[in-house]
């Protein structure tokens, strides 16, 4: 099987390589070995260009992540000492604990001497936007914007969730801290963000208060909120809710909002980074992303792919452009090169050509140079001139075959002396009663006779069916019988003109085959020979009821009786390497050729089979009689 398609790629490869022109065969090997690799190398350049701009353009997004969780970590930091220091005050400590109500005095005293330090001393950074304290001891009184009472905040959503934490820090983004009644309360709606503590006293092991400190969220996320900074790329804050903070005016969000494009991530829990690349509407996006599990919240830095892409189309159409500069330039030079060359294998061509048509005293063309085509013309012009010695040398042959064959015919055998001598030896086996041998005689002297009186290559199809029946009667001695020959043939083809010899390759082909593989219960093979007319032609049909032809041997056959010497050696070659039988069909394809050769390329043999079943040589002649009717 493997055999059989390896001979099916060969040949449909040669079918197409013959139809193209030396030129065009030229040029195509000339652009595959330059252009191809051209192509490759451009593609290769392209794509190591394209990986280059990607991974630069991603270590630099990541840089940029890493130094906003370096300053993001700074100021969780801040945030957490200011609180540590805001709740180890001794004095203001125990103003948080008092136990009655304290008079003017002393809430002055508190007000001038501890508070205005305490603000002082925390407030010396001016990252932090405010330190409040918020107390449910009843007997405290407010000193703001500092000491303030719980009650202000307990409508807060957040404030259940600090009391949860036990004493740990919960972290906020608020978008204001300002509150009601309280007048010195920042009026900036600028979001922030809010470190939120419960605090507890140790000989108090119950609730105390709440401790709130808070930094505007273009401090802490400074990178994030900075107007200076890559048009390609903003970094995007992501809380716990999955509310969106970014600077809404960066030219990465012109086409699409930053919630819109968050919508399109997959957040993650990794403190890693993890880079997606997705697409909203046809525009090409990247995103860094990383967790910062100490304050809840995903830092994305979202690019915009739209320049990058950009740049490498630039890159592909520019290395489109020269590569087709590139491939008509050859195409060209290559064309222009050959012409020179090819010139001169025209001229020979031309020269062949009326050659072929029998012009022997052809000018021959003055093809010139040392190189391998002046070489073939030299050696051109000396075939033809031996073709005429040759031709001349022939003619002298002939005539002095004529002469010998004369003497020679004097001195032969008489043909009559054989067939003579074949009739004695039937009259004997007559006389004698061995009828069988007599028979055999008869058909014997029938094919004899008619093989060699071959004055003509073509005769009535009824004579080639007698050359059949005397060849079968004779095979039926060395088969016991068991080859039952059947003629079907229409009375208008038993004058048809068909080829000397032509049938009897066919029946050798059937009982050769067919009886080497029997398979019929009684052991005989049936042979069919059937003739009828079919519009202007005559179809012959010999049907043989023996084994078949597997599909694929029955297709490579068919192929085999018109493909040229050369293929046929190589296909042959193959297909006996495949089938050890010979079974090549070399009988058959001379039959075709003759037939190709008298009648035209329309007429000639097909093979039918089935296998398991019969096998059938279909010839089909024109319609012709013999005699001229």
């Amino acid at each position: 099987m493997m055999g059989l398609a390896a001979i099916r790629w060969l040949l449909g490869k040669r079918a197409f390589t013959y139809k193209l022109s030396l030129q065009v065969k030229l040029v195509l090997s000339f652009v595959f070995v330059i252009f191809i690799p051209v192509v490759l190398f451009s593609w290769y350049t392209l794509n190591e260009e394209s990986a280059k701009a990607m991974k630069e353009l991603t270590k630099n997004n990541e840089n940029v992540l890493a130094f906003e969780k370096i300053n993001i970590e700074n100021n969780v930091e801040l945030m957490g000492w200011t609180g540590q220091l805001a709740l180890s005050n001794r004095e203001m400590n125990n103003y948080l604990q008092i136990e009655q109500t304290q008079d003017a005095a002393y809430v002055l005293h508190i007000k001038k001497d501890v508070v205005n330090n305490f603000q002082y001393f925390l407030f010396n950074n001016p990252r932090i936007a405010n330190v409040r304290l918020f107390t449910d001891n009843q007997y405290v009184n407010e000193i703001w914007p500092v000491i303030l009472q719980e009650s202000r905040i307990q409508d807060k959503p957040w404030h259940d969730e600090v009391l949860k934490q036990s004493g740990l820090p919960r972290w906020e983004i608020q978008e204001t801290v300002a509150l009601t009644g309280v007048p010195s309360e920042p009026s900036s709606n600028e979001p922030f963000m809010t470190y939120l503590q419960e605090f507890k006293y140790a000989d108090n092991k119950e609730h105390n208060g709440i401790l709130e400190i808070s930094m505007k969220l273009s401090d802490f996320f400074s990178r994030t909120f900075s107007s200076v900074q890559d048009t390609n790329s903003q970094l995007a804050v992501v809380d716990r809710s999955r509310q969106v903070f970014s600077l809404k005016t960066s030219p990465v969000f012109e086409q699409h909002s930053a919630e819109q494009l968050i919508n399109r991530l997959e957040l993650t829990s990794d403190t890693d980074y993890e880079t997606v690349q997705f697409k909203v509407n046809g525009y090409s996006y990247l995103a860094f992303q990383s967790y910062i599990p100490s304050i809840d919240v995903h830092l994305i830095n979202i690019v915009s792919l739209a320049d990058t892409m950009k740049g490498i189309n630039h890159s592909r159409i520019r290395y489109i452009v020269l590569i087709s500069l590139l491939a008509a330039f050859l195409v060209l030079l290559s064309y222009s090169m050959q012409a020179i060359i090819l010139r001169r294998l025209k001229a020979l061509r031309e020269s062949m050509q009326q050659i072929r048509r029998g012009n022997f005293n052809v000018e021959l063309p003055p093809v010139t140079g040392t190189d391998e085509v002046g070489e073939l013309g030299f050696h051109y012009r000396m075939l033809i001139l031996k073709i005429n010695e040759l031709i001349q040398e022939q003619a002298a042959r002939q005539a002095a075959g004529k002469e010998a064959e004369l003497r020679a015919l004097k001195n032969q055998i008489d043909s009559h002396f054989l067939f003579n001598t074949l009739e004695n030896v039937k009259m004997l086996a007559e006389i004698e009663e061995q009828y069988l041998i007599s028979d055999i005689m008869t058909s014997l002297g029938g094919m004899m006779r008619y093989s060699m009186e071959w004055k003509q290559d073509h005769v009535m199809l009824s004579d080639e069916l007698q050359q059949v029946q005397n060849y079968v009667s004779i095979m039926n001695i060395r088969y016991d019988g068991r080859l039952d020959l059947r003629l079907s043939i229409a009375p208008e083809c038993l004058k048809q003109e068909s080829l000397k010899m032509s049938l009897q390759p066919a029946v050798e082909n059937a009982i050769k085959h067919g009886m080497s593989r029997m398979h019929s219960s009684d052991g005989k093979l049936v042979i069919m020979i059937s003739a009828f007319r079919r519009a202007e032609a005559c179809v012959i049909e010999i049907t043989d009821s023996g084994c078949g032809i597997p599909e694929e041997k029955l297709d490579l056959l068919n192929i085999m009786l018109r493909m040229d010497e050369s293929a046929y050696r190589d296909a042959r070659q193959l297909f006996v390497q495949n089938d050890k039988q010979d079974s090549n069909g070399i009988g058959l394809r001379n039959v075709d050729q003759r037939l190709v050769m008298s009648y035209g390329v329309e007429y000639g043999i097909q093979i039918e089979s089935q296998e398991g079943s019969y096998t059938r040589i279909i010839m089909t002649l024109p319609h012709q009689l013999m005699g001229g009717e």
